[in-house]
């Protein structure tokens, strides 16, 4: 096991990850300064802007601690390096975990359990997460221009009409995302006396399910960045409580 970690956690690893990030970065000072310039260029004030960037960088913190928790999740299974580039480049958290998981179940381990793990399987692991987040990315390079043509155009449509077939379709596919995973909850709990994932589940449910009462019914809008990383963390700490 120790050798396994040494091996994802080792300095080519977080050479290669740093090379990538760093260019990253650079691309979004780069735009960044290009916005600012164009902005100015086209007569804004630069109290207004410099007010955007503050508050777009403040409401970008404590979201970003979610990717925190998801990055610290994958790590101990998956090593640092792997965890912080699929969750800082194109990968999402819901995403990145459940793929991991599935893939390590699909291989006939346990789940993301680092004395299970092996450099096969981190292998296969890595390259399921990528091979499925590439979908998006080439959807975006041959059909992003047409789509938003056609969502432009729709959007000139009067307001009270109703969403479109991917609206519908995403919920759906939410739905049927929460249904497997509570379905394996309740297996567990049934079949091995667990309750642990279930109560945990109930309780992340519970959280969010506050945050979209206050967001929607007293119009909070600005906690749709926090419900998340909240939720999370109180899943996490109700997971500790119980489990003592």
């Amino acid at each position: 096991m120790n050798k396994y970690l040494k091996q994802v956690n080792s300095l080519p690893f977080y050479l290669i990850v740093g090379g990538v990030l760093l260019f990253i970065l650079i691309m979004c000072v780069w735009f960044l300064v290009k916005s600012y310039r164009a902005g100015i260029a086209i007569g804004m004030d630069k109290k207004v802007m410099r007010r955007a960037i503050m508050s777009s960088a403040t409401f970008s913190i404590l979201p970003g601690v979610s990717i925190l928790l998801g990055v610290i999740a994958l790590s101990g299974s998956l090593g640092v390096p792997l965890s912080w580039l699929r969750l800082s480049v194109v990968g999402a958290l819901q995403y990145e975990l459940n793929v991991a998981e599935i893939a390590a179940t699909s291989m006939g381990l346990s789940g993301l359990k680092v004395s299970e793990m092996s450099i096969a399987a981190f292998t296969t692991i890595a390259l399921v997460m990528t091979a499925g987040i590439l979908s998006g990315i080439t959807c975006c390079i041959f059909g992003l221009k047409k789509y938003l043509t056609r969502f432009q155009k729709k959007e000139k449509k009067a307001e009270g009409s109703r969403p479109g077939f991917g609206a519908y379709a995403t919920i759906a596919m939410f739905i049927g995302l929460c249904s497997a995973y509570i379905g394996s909850y309740v297996g567990t709990w049934t079949a091995f006396k667990n309750h642990l994932p279930l109560m945990v589940a109930g309780v992340s449910a519970l959280t969010m399910a506050v945050f979209e009462y206050l967001i929607v019914k007293k119009k909070m809008e600005w906690l749709e960045n926090f419900s998340v990383a909240v939720s999370m963390i109180v899943g996490m700490a109700a997971a500790v409580l119980i489990s003592l």
